[in-house]
């Protein structure tokens, strides 16, 4: 199911990290302290990863489903999202 604006702004903390799923490998975690991230999983070389975007409240859904087609393109030519990040 995809995400909302409405149900990403209102999604509260508990004890332990929740991930919302927004489909495709984007997500949104949901820290104990109430700060939350967006993330993308994906797989490279075979191995499970996991990139950061940013704070949902520096970048929106619309602006997390666009940089995860970024890092989908970047997979595409064979570039590992991450190391490209920390270049």
């Amino acid at each position: 199911m995809r995400l909302t604006d409405i149900v990403v702004k209102n999604a509260k903390p508990s004890e332990k990290p929740t991930k919302i799923s927004d489909g495709k490998g984007l997500y949104l975690l949901v820290h104990p302290n109430g700060s939350k991230y967006w993330q993308a999983a994906y797989r490279f070389d075979g191995k499970q990863k996991v990139f950061s975007i940013i704070t949902y409240s520096t970048v929106s859904l619309a602006e997390a489903r666009t940089s995860l087609l970024e890092m989908k393109s970047l997979l595409a030519s064979g570039i590992d999202p991450l190391q490209q990040k920390r270049l």
